[in-house]
């Protein structure tokens, strides 16, 4: 059986907190180090097998979300906390690190699910190895400070309105989704590179590989197309997207791969709000819906997600005729079809056609 399970790991509490870069270090080592796992031996000799991780790393640790297969929760649970303390032993550059937190979550899609419809669920009520007030105040004021970079757009953009004192959305609470947004888009941008390095060695597609952190977050049912040259045209929309909200004032997305890049960054930026405690603090909802409606300028990228697979998947193909954009071979064209296109998005993908 699959579980998610969740696992924080920090320094010696004594330590200054990491800054940036050391941040961007410890991200690459665990993410290295959890790569070269094959399998893992629980309680009794069973095996435990790594699908999937992903690592989330702030000024006073990490936070592992892995996905493993297991006999019983209990082994995953176990079996995790042991490799991990050992993982961190045997890595000279994290000495003194150690595991908090390490346990199952109720569902694969809890971080996913934090801006849809299904609620977060609920952690356990172990308060072992969670943050502290401080640890907490301290990623709250990095997401605040982080939201000066997001220039693109302004607090009326996550739904708050400077002279409605009954607006649901505070001033701080906008800028703190802004903030997280940043931060999801270096997140992101990690992650395509390591995705794209993934469908190289692999030299198959998505369909084939387990360990994507990003381009599983796309339409499913296109997949097969996800080689590792659409990935790494999607990481230059990618670039070109978190380019565009730094500087001030904001067009509509470009193409729908890049309002698939917003897409992917909400749910970047669900995780980093989920760090500093604050999914529940936040009216996410209406966030969001104001959000979307603000910056996506009518691009229709979700009803990709609700087209079928398999025998359905031609059928369906014919919901799509008639809208701009939503043809895989269309997701990199400019909308309106004038604008200049990045020259690497001209070349082949791997379904075999052009962006020109």
């Amino acid at each position: 059986m699959e579980y998610q399970l969740t696992a924080d790991v920090a320094p010696a509490p004594d330590l200054p907190g990491l800054d940036p870069l050391q941040q961007h270090g410890v991200a690459a080592l665990l993410d290295e180090q959890l790569d070269l796992l094959a399998g893992i031996e629980g309680p009794d000799g069973l095996e435990v097998e790594p699908l999937d991780h992903r690592v989330a790393v702030h000024p006073h640790g990490a936070v592992i979300t892995w996905l493993l297969d297991a006999p019983a929760l209990a082994f995953a649970e176990e079996a995790a906390r042991h490799v991990l303390t050992e993982l961190l032993a045997q890595t000279d550059l994290l000495e003194g690190w150690s595991v908090g937190r390490c346990e199952v979550i109720a569902t694969d899609d809890d971080l996913a699910a934090a801006l849809g419809d299904v609620e977060v669920a609920e952690d356990s009520d172990d308060e072992d190895g969670e943050l502290s007030e401080e640890e907490v105040a301290a990623l709250r004021d990095e997401l605040e400070a982080s939201s000066a970079q997001l220039r693109a757009v302004g607090p009326e953009a996550f739904g708050h309105v400077a002279d409605d004192p009954s607006c649901a959305v505070s001033a701080q609470a906008a800028r703190l989704v802004a903030g997280a947004m940043v931060q999801g888009m270096e997140v992101l941008t990690d992650e395509l590179f390591a995705d794209v390095q993934e469908l190289e060695d692999a030299e198959t597609s998505a369909s084939e590989v387990e360990a994507l952190s990003v381009l599983d977050q796309l339409p499913q049912r296109y997949a097969d197309h996800y080689g590792a040259l659409f990935a790494k045209q999607f990481l230059v929309i990618t670039a070109i997207l978190g380019h565009r909200l730094t500087q001030p004032g904001w067009t509509a997305p470009l193409c729908t791969a890049e309002a698939l890049a917003l897409h992917v960054l909400k749910t970047e930026a669900a995780v980093q709000l989920e760090l500093a405690g604050l999914i529940d603090e936040l009216p996410m909802k209406e966030i969001m819906a104001a959000f979307d409606e603000h910056v996506l300028g009518g691009v229709e990228h979700e009803r990709l997600y609700d087209q079928g697979e398999g025998a359905d998947a031609d059928e369906d193909d014919i919901d799509l005729l008639g809208t701009p954009g939503l043809d895989f071979d269309e997701w990199f064209l400019p909308r309106g079809g004038d604008a200049p296109v990045h020259p690497y998005l001209a070349v082949e993908t791997a379904a075999g056609v052009t962006a020109e």
